[in-house]
């Protein structure tokens, strides 16, 4: 039976265990000796439901359509009976500075809901009004960017991708304004607020900014709170529990990012206070998804020098790890087993990207690491040369048996390129065909379990950003059935469906260099 939103049962152990600031206003000021300050989202003029998640109601034991009162609730309109909202204090390095306190400038916990299977879930609302860690912000947030949210977050659960997850959607009936590239061009864009859930939305600069305070006791009090709510299975708080923690993250991360370039997605503003020590996909801003295969696409504006771009990923999770480390030295005070830590992280992301490649190329699991890495890069190269479009590709090779003839392959592969291509990038994809092909005649896995294990690491469908985009700019006109058409489409994203062929076409012309669908910036 569903609940009823007056029925879910709210859990205090966050703010029970941890210091709450001292002061009661949302004046954005620094807040020291506090792991969060208590604040209730600003009411908004006319709160409309557009958009409610089935699936993730279900986690909170809610029935698939939303109540009457639910676009109160989630506006921050109405609060339930034991919801004691708060916005949590945390620093972060961004673009590779440290920049003090950050906190949730925008972001309002209604608090932590005992869900259907009685798992611990947060229940966040983004843009409902200014907290203390606004700075100079408003607190809210524009239609298109909570849109982005809500249909990235659930994609990514669909595609298999460890991620937080968007409830609903709600208009405000409040105009917000916002200078979309920070060019001196501002506009008043229509506001919204989308609710997202995680078991817990603790980032890594959660810890830092207590260590870089010097307050340890505060970190420690954090640590173990941590320890004891999400990993009981570490034992008791101790240093070494912590070691044991910060290797599990190290794991975690690797895998959530060797699953981003699997399905070819990119954050785009990987600062720590954008990492979740659980290795969620958390804050969907200025993300992007390959169309062409392109190693240096990052589709932030402001990450001017590529520093978040998709084949850096790896790379920068591994940096904002020994962030992470660093901040945990104070109360571990052993450097040897946190480098250890990061020196498995490495191990871990080539092992599991590897793996997953495998299962993407249809090669076996047990073969040379080596070799199989030499096969990558080369179609890697084939990539570049001939405008490749990468997940129509992976999706197109699966079809082509080890005996199909070279000028069959070649055909079978076509859909997948931007324009046609040269001789020489023909030829050079010909020669890749041939080697692939070769391989799989050696593997005595048929040629039906194959393309089964290759199309479950390959989706079909992902939510490219011209298709995040038609829908935005539907929903800005009043019209939620774009929207609602790719969600039907992205909850069975590796399935091939008739209906939405048209949304799994290459990116079409228009959307090359329109913003929106090739350039983001960080405003919401």
């Amino acid at each position: 039976m569903s609940s009823k939103l007056s029925d879910l049962r709210f859990d205090h152990r966050f703010t029970d265990a941890l210091p709450a600031d001292p002061e009661n206003t949302v004046q954005p000021r620094q807040v020291y000796g506090a792991a969060y300050s208590l604040c209730a989202p600003t009411p908004v003029a006319a709160p409309q439901m557009l958009a409610w998640s089935a699936d993730t109601a279900a986690l909170l034991g809610l029935s698939a359509e939303p109540e009457a009162m639910a676009a109160e609730v989630f506006a921050g309109n109405r609060l339930l009976p034991g919801s004691q909202p708060y916005a949590t204090c945390y620093g972060g390095h961004q673009f590779g500075n440290w920049a003090g306190q950050l906190g949730d400038g925008r972001a309002i916990l209604l608090g932590t809901v005992i869900g259907a299977d009685d798992n611990r879930i947060e229940v966040q609302l983004k843009g409902a009004g200014m907290t203390p860690y606004s700075r100079h912000a408003d607190g809210r947030a524009v239609l298109r960017s909570s849109i982005r949210e809500y249909l990235c977050s659930e994609a990514m659960h669909h595609l298999g991708v460890p991620t937080t997850r968007a409830l609903c959607l709600v208009g405000t009936g409040d105009p917000v304004v916002r200078d979309m590239f920070y060019d001196g061009h501002p506009q008043q864009e229509a506001g919204a607020i989308v609710t997202r859930l995680a078991p817990s939305f603790l980032r890594f600069g959660h810890y830092e900014i207590f260590a870089a305070r010097g307050e340890l006791g505060l970190l420690r009090q954090l640590l173990d709170h941590t320890l004891t709510t999400h990993f009981p299975e570490l034992g008791a708080p101790s240093p070494e529990a912590y070691i044991a923690w910060f290797a599990e993250v190290c794991q975690r991360t690797a895998v959530m990012v060797a699953h981003w370039m699997r399905v070819g997605f990119v954050h785009g503003v990987m600062n720590t206070d954008n990492l979740s020590v659980l290795g969620l996909t958390i804050d969907y801003g200025p993300y992007g998804w390959i169309d062409n295969f392109d190693p240096a696409f990052t589709p932030n504006t402001t990450d001017r020098g590529g520093r978040y771009a998709y084949a850096q990923q790896a790379r920068v999770a591994g940096w904002n790890l020994n962030c992470l480390a660093n901040a945990l030295m104070p109360v571990v005070k052993n450097q040897a087993a946190l480098e250890a830590c990061l020196d498995e992280y490495a191990e871990h992301f080539e092992t599991h990207y590897l793996a997953m490649l495998r299962d993407k190329l249809g090669l076996p699991q047990d073969g040379s690491a080596e070799a199989d890495f030499k096969r990558i890069s080369a179609l890697f190269a084939c990539f570049a040369a001939a405008d490749t479009d990468m997940t129509i590709f992976y999706r197109a090779l699966a079809q082509i048996a080890p005996d199909t003839p070279a000028d069959a392959a070649l055909a079978e592969i076509s859909p997948a390129f931007y324009a046609p291509p040269s001789s020489t990038a023909q030829a050079q994809f010909a020669l890749w065909l041939a080697d692939w092909q070769a391989c799989l005649a050696a593997s005595p896995e048929s040629v039906a379990d194959r393309r089964t294990r290759m199309h479950a690491a390959n989706p079909w469908i992902i939510p490219r950003n011209w298709l995040a985009q038609d829908a935005i700019k539907a929903a800005e006109a009043g019209d939620m059935s774009v929207l609602e058409r790719l969600m039907r489409a992205i909850r069975n994203p590796y399935l091939e469906q008739a209906e939405f062929t048209d949304l799994a076409a290459r990116r079409p012309d228009w959307a090359r260099n329109e913003p929106g669908c090739s350039a983001l910036s960080c405003s919401s």
